[in-house]
């Protein structure tokens, strides 16, 4: 028996619940680590053993193709789950879509992100939501706001937080000229309830109103929809994708709560570089990619250098190679290096 499972099968073990979490989700990361471990260890074995028999001559082609893929794609997420060690990169996240300036053309933009890490979370089997959705006079939307429910999902996403630039001939101009849209990824992580969050109800001015939006299941008959607007900080967070009034405040005070430890811990962050003159690698809500339809076709990454042709394949969900680059050269400390290094001119 090891340390911990002693440890967890100890009589007074529950007594400080905290403290038990804690020792339950170490014991569940080196089970997987194990686990992981002991995959790899099968997967190389099978593969010699591939090996030996194209050497006696038989045709294992195909089969050792098969089997070096699977152990490629175990090793790329093993190395991904290595780089998130952060203390809530494990964690579900939250994340919101705002359109910069611009009217129509930034909206519609924003409602392509919006769609594009929607393919991304299905890709990845990870459960999605939209709790809030307010759309465009024209087109698009104005806000929208969802919930990712799976193992990373917030230290993936936490990736794509910034500013997203679209340059292309404009669906929307008679003229058919190039137009250039910006857009705001902001993510937060959602957090357990165990977490303290200090909010004051004097602090809180909760509206209610009629939910709205493109499509059905974003329409309500009733005054469902709530907006709850935190007095001393300015934020406002609005739920609507309930029928219940009550349901949708409860999930308009989870965003609260993350978005206030968040500013909390920025705070906290701020203060230790002043006092120690570090400068932060990448500032929060920086232009960080590209995505360019016209006059060449280009997705590229801003703080990473890279690259990627595709555009199309990049907006239907396609994006972690700049999810793996970006944590790549965050984890090995070049991620400065990176963005600062020279680069062409922007069109």
């Amino acid at each position: 028996m090891t340390r911990l499972e002693a440890r967890a099968s100890a009589p007074d073990f529950w007594k400080d619940q905290s403290d038990a979490q804690k020792v339950l989700q170490r014991r569940r990361r080196l089970e997987q680590d194990r686990d992981l471990i002991r995959s790899l260890r099968k997967k190389s074995d099978d593969l010699s053993v591939l090996i030996e028999w194209a050497e006696a001559g038989e045709a294992v082609d195909s089969e050792f193709a098969q089997a070096l893929d699977g152990l490629d794609q175990e090793v790329q997420a093993g190395e991904i789950k290595k780089m998130l060690g952060g203390e809530h990169d494990r964690k579900n996240a939250i994340l919101t879509i705002h359109p910069g300036a611009g009217g129509t053309e930034s909206q519609d933009w924003a409602e392509m992100l919006l769609r594009m890490y929607m393919r991304w979370a299905e890709r990845r089997g990870f459960k999605r939501e939209i709790i809030d959705y307010q759309p465009g006079e024209e087109a698009g939307l104005k806000s929208a706001t969802l919930t990712m429910t799976g193992e990373y999902a917030y230290g993936l996403l936490s990736a794509e937080a910034g500013v997203h630039r679209l340059v292309r001939i404009s669906p929307f101009d008679q003229a058919a000229r190039r137009h250039t849209s910006f857009a705001s990824v902001y993510v937060w992580p959602e957090l357990p309830e165990d977490v303290e969050v200090a909010i004051d109800e004097k602090d809180l001015r909760i509206d209610t109103y009629r939910s709205s939006g493109a499509g059905g299941q974003h329409v309500n008959v009733t005054d469902s929809a709530v907006r709850i607007t935190h007095l001393p900080t300015g934020i406002v967070v609005s739920c609507q994708n309930e029928r219940s009034q009550h349901r949708n405040r409860d999930s308009a005070m989870k965003v609260l709560k993350a978005r206030l430890y968040d500013l909390k811990m920025k705070e906290q962050q701020s203060r230790l570089e002043q006092i120690s003159g570090v400068k932060k690698d990448i500032a929060f809500g920086s232009q960080i990619r590209s995505y360019v339809l016209h006059p060449y076709q280009l997705v590229k990454d801003h703080r990473t250098k890279e690259q990627v042709g595709d555009v199309n394949r990049v907006l239907d969900g396609d994006i972690d190679v700049f999810i793996k680059t970006y944590l790549m050269k965050k984890s090995s400390g070049t991620l400065a290096q990176a963005a600062a290094a020279p680069e062409e001119e922007d069109v």
